[in-house]
């Protein structure tokens, strides 16, 4: 018997490795009246002061009441409202707790979220976000110079003194994860010149049931979007690949494939909706986010057909 509850997908990665893009353009898709996000960077323990006083950064645990997150989360996939902290960025401070009540989808977008093995085992989905280390430094400083009021060198001299932390503590989490995401620039160029045409990588692990993209996609080596098997951490997986100048018409292709095994019900908008990021102070689309967007909501929606949030049979067909 299939007991109706929200669904949770989390979505972990170092700071600035695109998480809340990728939860924005999934909530498109799911429809944003049906979905929560939630950042927990809410669930730190420390004000920015205070970690400056304290020499200890956001990445490492002992900055984090993850076992309260935990307790949230439970709640959250229970049904449950929950008393919320909220970490402002801009000030780096902390405000007014939130009262929020769970939605049909909750995606929680953390640093820390697959830590522990409660955390982990609270996820019907679970996407880790793996740019290269240059390309994650350009959008960090990109976004904290143009968000955040840091100066670039500020910003480069906390990296260097957050990349203990996150070798120890963040990227293992990898390890974990159902999807790994990876966006990358083409060969020969710079990160700082590459976006708008970064490459994806998505290394599908068999710990979920993916979709069958086989029939679509075949046997192309040469094609700017190929599905081949390969091999992660020594164990076999599918490796979808996306090239950033793939033209409209290959993307448009695997867009429609996946749209149309999405429900009918109304409540999803039109694939133009997604695939959008922040460059700066500027908007641009990217088909290789658009599509892994798409596919981490196809995941939510097959998990929501088996808990009884949805009923469209061609979820369970793909």
């Amino acid at each position: 018997m299939r007991v109706r509850r929200p669904v949770l997908l989390g979505i972990v990665g170092d700071s600035a490795s695109g998480k809340s893009t990728l939860s924005r353009g999934i909530a498109q898709v799911l429809g944003p009246e049906r979905v929560m996000i939630l950042c927990a960077d809410d669930y730190h323990k420390y004000d920015r002061k205070e970690r400056a006083q304290l020499g200890i950064t956001p990445l490492h645990p002992d900055c984090n009441y993850l076992d309260i997150l935990e307790q949230h989360l439970e709640r959250l996939r229970n049904g449950q409202p929950v008393l919320k902290p909220v970490y402002d960025h801009s000030t780096g401070t902390f405000v007014r707790p939130e009262y929020v009540t769970p939605k049909d989808f909750v995606i929680v977008d953390s640093l820390l979220g697959f830590y522990t093995p409660r955390l982990r085992a609270l996820y019907d989905v679970r996407v880790f976000l793996d740019p290269p280390e240059e390309l994650r430094r350009v959008w960090k400083v990109r976004r904290d110079v143009t968000k955040r009021g840091y100066t670039p060198e500020q910003v480069l001299a906390e990296l260097e003194r957050r990349e203990p932390d996150a070798r120890e503590f963040i990227r293992p989490q990898r390890a974990h994860a159902d999807i790994i995401v990876r966006f990358y620039p083409p060969d020969g160029v710079l990160p700082e010149l590459a976006d708008g045409h970064l490459n994806v990588r998505l290394t599908l692990r068999p710990t979920i049931p993916h979709p069958d993209l086989s029939r679509l996609l075949g046997d192309r080596p040469d094609r700017p979007v190929r599905l081949r098997l390969g091999r992660d951490s020594g164990k076999p997986v599918d490796i979808l690949e996306v090239d950033g100048h793939v033209p409209a018409a290959d993307a448009a292709e695997l867009e429609a494939f996946i749209w149309a095994h999405l429900p009918a019900d109304g409540l999803i908008p039109k694939p133009e909706t997604i695939g959008f990021y922040a460059d700066g102070l500027e908007t641009r689309h990217s088909h290789p986010l658009a599509l892994t967007q798409l596919l981490i909501a196809y995941h939510m929606l097959y998990a929501a057909y088996q808990v009884g949030l949805v009923e469209d049979v061609r979820v369970r067909r793909f």
